[in-house]
């Protein structure tokens, strides 16, 4: 089993005050795989107090010494790939070749295009006699998840880093042996000490402390809603910067006529793709109602075609969820589909024949789902697909935006009739016959999926404050 028992503090691996011992379990054997200690409100005061000192002479680094920097970092990265894919497949369930190929990158991927955004970026400019300027935040403090925890992470920290500001990360206690790797990244790239900490814990006690501590100018926090909320209700006393990507539960509305047979296969992929467990996977497929058999057949046939195995065997299959807990909701949500009266197509409740340990999930598809439904308004989270058929665009459009959420949509079909649909729905990130982000691109959600933005010259804005200068003589 690993062991992680110390925080990252001011530059050095550090004892706990008063922090309790957590073990991770490895979701596809339901063992002990790593150990962490969670941190207590000592750790925190300790971080936070760090980032502050160290705020004082990082935020004065000129743009070139950032971007060196980020150079650095970007080449330690590369060279930790295999590890961080490792960590990731145990503690959160990724098969290997799916760690490696995509998890592992995206966070490589954040620190590369903001490299890019902050080479490019304009801190200045003038409006009239008024000097306008981007100017460092002060200390963020970033709570990130578990099912992409490298892209979340590397998505707050390159353009903190980027943007001149220190910070105090709390990564998920489901999957925390990657951020820790990060850290060691970071420290041989020569992050200065106390620019970059890490105290690892639980909501409720870093979490919490990091969100209402009087030093924090920003909280970062990417996770369900419900913890959202919590997060930006322990931040209000203090008035800092909160900034959210919370929830989703993404429409794939596919326009009527579309042929099906080239424009689901690479949309449904996303809710499949990492067992489900992002928040943008296209999870609500609208389909017009005479062709909603043939997108049946075809969405039946990718779910069947899917096989679930050991995450750490390499291979094209998907792997378990998360955790218990997890586990636990998908297969409520599952049985509330056949009990408020869908059709059960394929999959269901239980484990896959063959597995009788592990959290893993049948991948299961849905017909006749209403909109009224939990499993058509609740984040699923799991390889769990359900089709709802719509008379008139008008209807497909309204019934996509009926949801809380507005992180992203999707829309397959015709690209340039789908063109026309983006602009009606209400979503952060709108991809048209495919489902995952552009990489540089701004992403965040409308509504109760979040504010704000990251990515590129957007997430790098939202790590900076702007300033007006007025009077400078000429």
């Amino acid at each position: 089993m690993k062991s992680y028992l110390r925080h990252y503090i001011d530059g050095a691996w550090v004892e706990s005050e008063g922090g309790t011992r957590h073990e991770v379990i490895d979701p596809a054997t339901e063992q002990p795989c790593t150990e962490i200690m969670l941190g207590s409100a000592a750790d925190v005061d300790k971080a936070v107090a760090a980032a502050r000192r160290a705020f004082e002479t990082y935020s004065q680094t000129s743009v070139a010494e950032r971007a060196a920097l980020l150079g650095r970092i970007i080449e330690e990265y590369k060279a930790r790939i295999p590890d961080l894919a490792a960590a990731i497949s145990q503690e959160m369930g990724a098969p290997i070749g799916f760690a490696t190929a995509a998890q592992a990158p995206t966070g490589l991927g954040h620190f590369m295009s903001t490299l890019k955004a902050l080479n490019e970026f304009q801190f200045e400019e003038r409006l009239g006699r008024a000097r306008v300027v981007h100017e460092p935040l002060g200390v963020v403090a970033m709570i990130t998840p578990w099912n992409w925890p490298l892209n979340q992470i590397c998505a707050k920290v390159a353009p903190a880093l980027a943007a001149g500001d220190t910070m105090v990360l709390k990564p998920s206690e489901e999957s925390p042996a990657c951020a820790m790797i990060l850290a060691e990244v970071l420290d041989k790239a020569g992050v200065p000490a106390g620019v970059f900490n890490l105290v690892n814990g639980d909501g409720p006690g870093v979490g919490a402390a990091l969100s209402s501590h009087k030093d924090v100018d920003m909280v970062s926090f990417t996770g369900s809603t419900r913890a959202g909320i919590a997060v930006a209700q322990a931040a209000a006393a203090t008035v800092k910067r909160v900034h959210q990507e919370l929830g989703g539960k993404a429409p794939n509305l596919v326009l009527e006529g579309a042929d099906l047979a080239t424009v689901l296969p690479p949309t449904v992929a996303g809710v499949l793709a990492n067992s489900g467990q992002s928040c943008i996977a296209p999870t609500r497929l609208l389909v017009h109602a005479s062709q909603v058999g043939e997108a049946t057949q075809i969405v039946k046939t990718m779910m069947e075609a899917t096989q679930v195995g050991d995450p750490s065997v390499m291979g094209a299959h998907i792997g378990p969820v998360v955790n218990k807990a997890q586990y636990d909701k998908i297969q409520g949500l599952i049985q509330s589909a056949i009990d408020e009266g869908a059709t059960l197509v394929t999959g269901g409740t239980g484990r896959p024949d063959g597995r009788n340990a592990g959290y893993f999930i049948k991948p299961t598809l849905f017909t006749g789902v209403t909109p009224d439904m939990r499993i058509a308004r609740e984040e699923t989270f799991g390889p769990v697909a359900t089709i709802t058929s719509y008379d008139s665009q008008d209807e497909a459009v309204r019934i996509a935006n009926d949801t809380p959420y507005g992180l992203s949509a999707t829309i397959s079909g015709d690209p340039a009739a789908a063109a026309k649909v983006a602009p009606r729905l209400r979503a952060g990130l709108v991809t048209i016959n495919s489902w995952a982000p552009e990489g540089g691109g701004p992403f965040g959600g409308y509504k109760q999926s979040g504010n704000g933005r990251e990515g590129g010259k957007y997430g790098l804005t939202d790590f900076m404050e702007v300033k007006t200068v007025v009077g400078e003589p000429a």
